[in-house]
């Protein structure tokens, strides 16, 4: 078995109010799941459409605590185990660290399991999670019972600067909290690590300056993202197509929601996006 994941994130909310927010079930039906029960510390329940494997809830609870929720989630026939906890890092600030077991990087390209989903689910999560305590609406979300992957979100800001964050490698960089490297033209590469970094880069396939980027991934299809005037604001549409609807890529799909999350506080609440923190905290 590999080592657990592992996801640091700073919150803008006590200790208090996160773990409200992470163990009330009217609060999990928000930023969580389509369904979900809570009554600690016997049961900690999320299933449904949002859910991987959501049919039923398939979650144990093993140990919960004002400061842990330590959880058995069954995925694919195997147990696995998630663990969350919470530091106070100032009376307004939390720190919550989300470990994960029985996460292989080779399930995100060979799609064999849906355990593949793990890391790029709790990172929209965590990024639900993050605009639910700012009173922010949640953006949009997954379907693991469909391959039609499209969604529509509105960023406060104008068209030129959500196109500009998009194309400009240092401004896609910061939002996407992971290095890109950008050529902003037809033909030129977007690449996850960096220009020097990704051997089998994304393709540039459309771009039209202050309206569309459509990017090709090979196996995991095409994404184009379409922007649009909306009072001042900006409508942004994305669709995810073009790979096997047998094996839908939901890795890379929760990932894409993830990073939209991020790119709308890019815009709307700047410094809030940096909300990543190293998986080890500094000695």
């Amino acid at each position: 078995m590999t080592e657990p994941m592992i996801i640091r994130v700073r919150l803008a909310a006590p200790v208090k109010e996160v773990r409200h927010a992470l163990t009330d079930a009217a609060a999990m039906r928000v930023w969580l799941a389509e369904h979900a029960e809570s009554d600690l510390p016997g049961r900690y329940a999320f299933w449904g459409r949002r859910t991987p494997e959501g049919d039923a809830p398939h979650q144990r609870v093993l140990h919960a605590d004002d400061h842990t929720l330590r959880f058995a989630w069954l995925l694919d026939g195997v147990e696995t185990t998630t663990e969350i906890t919470l530091t106070e890092e100032t009376p307004d600030t939390t720190v919550l660290a989300l470990s994960q077991t029985h996460f292989d990087f080779q399930d995100v390209i060979t799609g064999a399991s849906i355990r593949g989903v793990l890391q790029t689910f709790w990172s929209m999560a965590l990024s639900n999670l993050a605009d639910y305590l700012e009173g922010r609406e949640i953006g949009p979300q997954p379907d693991f019972t469909s391959a039609d992957f499209r969604g529509e979100t509105v960023i406060d800001a104008p068209v030129e600067q959500v196109f500009d964050s998009l194309v400009d490698s240092d401004k896609a960089s910061d939002w996407f909290g992971f290095p890109v490297g950008i050529e902003p033209h037809v033909g030129g590469r977007f690449a996850m690590g960096g220009l020097d970094a990704d051997p089998s880069p994304a393709k540039i396939i459309d771009l039209v300056p202050g309206k569309t980027m459509a990017t090709d991934w090979g196996p995991a299809g095409v994404v184009p993202w379409e922007l649009e005037d909306s009072g001042g604001k900006t409508r942004l549409t994305f669709v995810q197509s073009g790979f096997d609807t047998g094996k839908p890529p939901y890795a890379a799909w929760t990932g894409w929601l993830s990073s939209i999350a991020a790119l709308r506080r890019y815009h709307e609440n700047p410094g809030s996006h940096r909300f990543w923190l190293p998986a080890e905290p500094a000695a």
